[in-house]
């Protein structure tokens, strides 16, 4: 599939649930192993898409640990704050590797074996956006299409409007999506099947390929990155 066609089945889906899946779908081909999508608002920040192409379960640790105040420690961030409505800025990762503290180089990339990455500064209307680009290898991205990316992730988010469902969960099917739901809202397998008119153990099968999708493996990892 050419770039040409990721990039219309993304303007296609703009501001639905078919977005999350081709818009990864078109990342992976700028020789991307990483994907990170947080809205950064006033006191807090969201994870709107987390997904690493080889190992799953890396992503949704990362994007916990992530929401967990450590954005605050993000580099990128003042500029982030600073950057005016309709921008979409590219910052390669040699630009602001100086400017990380030991702690947060070691987590973010030392440790999960990333070795660089570049930042989407995009921002919107409503959104405020870091789309982080991260690479196992040094090949960088080609910086125009490392640009629309950014541009594609601010124009599905100011699109999809204020949804009461957490973005995070848009890569997965109407099933998984339901369960995790469920889940958030502190249902039992049982209770979250009587309502599905499937059995428990269905309900089971759901929650795993939907953790397997979102990258990581318990209920604390789900509220961490769904949390708003």
């Amino acid at each position: 599939m050419s770039i040409a066609h990721h990039i219309d089945t993304c303007l296609a889906t703009l501001g639905t649930d078919a977005f999350a899946p081709a818009f990864a779908d078109f990342v992976e081909t700028l020789n991307i192993d990483q994907i990170m999508v947080f809205a950064i608002d006033a006191d807090h920040a969201r994870c709107l898409l987390s997904r690493h192409f080889s190992r799953a379960a890396l992503a949704g640790q990362l994007a916990a640990t992530y929401l967990d105040g450590w954005y605050l420690e993000d580099p990128l961030l003042p500029d982030l704050r600073a950057a005016a409505p309709g921008t979409v800025t590219l910052c390669p990762f040699d630009g602001i590797e100086a400017r990380m503290s030991p702690e947060y180089r070691r987590i973010f990339f030392d440790a999960p074996g990333l070795l660089t990455k570049t930042t989407l500064l995009a921002v919107g209307t409503r959104l405020r956006l870091f789309v982080s680009l991260y690479q196992t290898g040094t090949d960088r991205p080609d910086p125009d299409l490392a640009r629309l990316a950014g541009r594609l992730a601010l124009m599905h988010f100011e699109a999809s409007g204020q949804s009461t469902t957490p973005p995070a969960l848009a890569v997965l099917s109407t099933r998984e999506r339901a369960v995790c739901l469920g889940i958030l809202s502190g249902q039992k397998a049982e209770a979250i099947a009587a309502d599905l008119n499937v059995a428990p153990s269905t309900v089971i099968t759901y929650r795993k390929r939907a953790y397997a999708k979102l990258g990581i493996t318990s209920r604390t990892s789900l509220f961490a990155i769904c949390k708003g």
